[in-house]
């Protein structure tokens, strides 16, 4: 396989290296991009973005629609980079955007899910309980309101977390490529019946057809069964290190109204927030099968 993620190509991973860290954004304000329109990018602005994303895996734009709720906007700005493919999760909406807001008590069907709660979110990707054939490879967040206070989130790219466990150990690249290294069990619903099978898979995958690197992972522990030996455990300690470290790579920041996050699926969390009675948090969050347009390793010179 002619990708720097396979263990095999060590004189490709080091040359694709050497490029990835060639003035790395150590900064939020690096990846921003502001938009005179978001509802009608400049090629420039395009281009800008895409920049970031080839490097970093991820940006944010700041857009001048403010606190507008019109839900075109996170679309347009999806499609725009070859984003159309959308993941319509159980708890969406009709045009595949997910609301992101604290539930109310009588919402039954999803006032019981953090992401519909003011409660913090530890470290993930998103989709990481996915069937293998449907795995989730770009993220955009678009943010109409931002809470009175907290909701800020901290960001690692994928490719990112892959160098620094290679360069600690190489085993622990192969030890997280096994196909059962996280098992997520089966959801039931009232009745005991099962609504999503257990799956399996690896933490760190490989497309054999583009040589992207993709990553499933969540931190947390209630509701994944995670492979026990020693050696796993060691390589599974190791990333959670990374990600509690203060490692510059790690950027922070909060989405505020008219802002998004478009990435490719980066490691991502959030803290806790509080509202007031005028003003609650609301993100539109769009997954998506694809993965950002002109983003694969193939398009990247090195």
């Amino acid at each position: 396989m002619n990708s720097p993620f396979a263990l095999e190509n060590d004189d490709l991973y080091q040359r694709w290296r050497a490029n990835k860290l060639e003035n790395y954004p150590t900064q939020l304000a690096d990846i921003v991009v502001e938009l005179k329109d978001s509802k009608k990018m400049t090629d420039a602005e395009h281009t800008a973005i895409l920049d970031r994303c080839k490097q970093s895996n991820m940006a944010i734009y700041a857009g001048n629609t403010g606190d507008d709720p019109d839900r075109k906007i996170p679309h347009y700005i999806g499609q725009r980079f070859g984003l159309s493919n959308l993941n319509h999760n159980w708890l969406g909406d009709e045009d595949g955007l997910t609301s992101l807001t604290v539930a109310e008590v009588e919402d039954k069907k999803r006032k019981n899910y953090i992401p519909y709660s003011n409660r913090p979110i530890k470290w993930h990707t998103d989709g990481y309980y996915n069937t293998s054939d449907k795995q989730i490879h770009a993220v955009l967040l678009h943010c109409v309101q931002p809470a009175i206070e907290g909701g800020e989130n901290a960001l690692l790219d994928n490719e990112i977390a892959y160098i620094l466990l290679r360069d600690q150990n190489p085993d622990y690249i192969r030890l997280l490529m096994q196909n059962d290294v996280m098992i997520i069990p089966p959801r039931l619903n009232k009745d005991n019946e099962i609504v999503r099978k257990e799956e399996a898979g690896p933490i760190f995958s490989v497309n054999p057809k583009t040589g992207n690197l993709h990553m499933r992972y969540t931190i947390r522990t209630h509701n994944v069964i995670w492979k026990q030996d020693a050696e796993t455990q060691a390589a599974l300690n190791a990333l959670t290190e990374i990600l509690y470290s203060d490692s510059p790579f790690i950027l922070h920041g909060r989405l505020e109204s008219g802002m998004g996050l478009i990435s490719n699926n980066v490691l991502h969390d959030r803290t806790g927030f509080s509202d007031s009675d005028e003003q609650h948090r609301l993100l539109y969050r769009a997954r998506y099968f694809d993965r950002m347009a002109g983003t694969d390793i193939i398009d990247l010179d090195f």
